[in-house]
């Protein structure tokens, strides 16, 4: 019995060829003490193990068990029994195998650890399809089939605020460079609060590079100790999304290194901006970007333009997925709100920047900072494939402000977003029905938590 438990375990394909990479980080790194294992869940959140660095080889020969349960978990990490993934299955675990593209070091540590990024499997090496990784491959390859692919890069805003020894979060935190002397400070894009924080930021750039993380540009956002870091376009939408998942465990991490909180919350401040993450897409053959071929290029841009915003509000909740992310989409909160599109036009949802002809794109500016980007990444790729096959052209771009538009609005209700996602027969075959059914239960007993919660504003006003 125990060896036919044993039985059937078969890595998964692709994933050999890992030995030399191996081989040489560990004979770079002869002091390694500690290695991570990090899985992203269904939320984005970070989950695995801390192993010995002796288990290096081990994890790559013979994958790292952990329970499928994993992506049955709500953003506070406790499980939602409507997945169907807990200890009515058993609570199995199984396989995941590690990117060997992804073993780096983590230069903030105290002492010298590796990290590495995990997929799970099951044990005959299918993959396990709840895995957001997995269902951005899956669209990944759907392109492939029709000649297809996709360069992305993210960009990431977040708050930076002073640490808090007792770790007390319950009222309204205060970020760097606030003041209550005379105007809140806005300072955007000013290079005095990135020359106050230079050794932050020197470490941030420093970490990004010996991560092979893409980092670019790194400027002071719209509000007093809000920043935005831009990630480099990559022609893999899997490791683009990787790029922006450890970048936001990177900032974290040298922040804390700094005695700071970064925050990539979408909305902490009713009075100021939220933290947003745009991604920027251009679709590409055997001739390179389809937006960029004379005349016909802009009428595929207009169809791309046109699947994506008849998916907009099917595919919400993939880009706004939790309900703190809800309370950004109101006018004048530097997001989005209604379903319309522009050229180089910052109120709008679809954004067309100015650049030259082979850089054409679009760039998708609903999702909140602390969305998932695999399945940001999914809904967008879903929708231009959409509107490339449907092949009809969008409407008028917006001029101006679009707050101030008539155009259909995006709900800043989570209730509504989750019941369009759930109802979506287009959603379910982009994402496949597996990860579809527990995104949808996940989100709703998020929502019900918080319709638990008796706020302080409810007992200031009625007790």
């Amino acid at each position: 019995m125990l060896q036919a438990a044993r039985s059937g375990m078969e890595r998964p394909s692709g994933s050999e060829g890992w030995r030399e990479a191996v081989h040489a980080f560990l004979a770079e790194n002869t002091d390694l003490d500690t290695l991570e294992v990090i899985l992203p869940d269904t939320n984005g959140v970070l989950r695995g193990k801390w192993l010995p660095a002796s288990a290096l080889k081990k994890v790559f020969e013979d994958g790292v068990a952990l329970p499928f349960s994993l992506f049955g978990l709500d953003v506070w990490g406790r499980e939602v029994e409507e997945t169907g993934l807990h200890i009515e299955t058993g609570d199995k675990d199984g396989v995941c195998w590690p990117n060997a593209d992804t073993l780096k070091l983590v230069p903030w540590a105290e002492r010298s650890t590796a990290q590495v990024l995990l997929s799970m499997y099951h044990r005959d090496g299918t993959p396990f399809m709840i895995d957001p990784r997995h269902v951005l491959s899956r669209i990944v390859d759907r392109l492939a089939e029709k000649g297809l692919s996709a360069t992305c890069a993210f960009e990431l805003e977040f708050y930076l605020f002073e640490d808090q020894d007792d770790s007390d979060w319950s009222g309204p935190p205060k970020p760097l460079f606030a003041t209550h002397l005379g105007p809140a400070r806005q300072n955007m894009y000013a290079l005095s609060d990135l020359e106050m924080l230079m050794p932050l930021v020197d470490e941030i750039r420093r970490s990004a590079e010996a991560q092979g993380i893409p980092a670019d540009a790194a400027v002071s956002e719209a509000a007093p100790g809000q920043f935005e870091l831009n990630l480099h376009h990559r022609n893999n939408p899997v490791a683009a999304a990787d790029d922006a998942v450890m970048l936001r465990r990177l900032v974290a991490g040298v922040a804390r290194k700094h005695d700071l909180k970064a925050s990539f919350m979408a909305k902490p401040f009713v009075e100021w901006p939220g933290n947003g993450m745009h991604v920027h897409v251009s679709m590409e053959d055997d001739g390179g970007n389809i937006f960029a071929v004379e005349d016909e290029g802009a009428m595929r841009q207009g169809h791309a333009i046109k699947g994506l915003l008849d998916t907009m509000t099917e595919a919400h909740l993939l880009f706004v997925s939790t309900f703190n992310g809800f309370r950004r989409m109101q006018p004048g909160s530097y997001a989005p709100t209604s379903i319309c599109w522009g050229f180089d036009n910052r109120s709008v949802a679809l954004r067309v920047p100015a650049a030259k002809p082979e850089a054409a794109r679009i760039e998708h500016r609903i999702a909140g900072a602390d969305a998932n980007p695999y399945l940001v990444l999914a809904g967008v790729l879903a929708g231009m494939m959409e509107g490339l096959e449907q092949k009809i052209d969008p409407p008028p771009p917006v001029e101006g402000n679009a707050y101030e538009k008539r155009a259909p609005r995006l709900t800043p209700w989570m209730d509504e977003a989750i019941d369009a996602f759930e109802a979506s027969e287009r959603m379910k075959q982009a994402v496949g029905p597996e990860l579809h059914k527990v995104l949808v239960d996940i989100k709703r007993e998020e929502l019900n938590a918080f319709g638990r919660e008796i706020s302080p504003l409810e007992r200031q006003t009625y007790l």
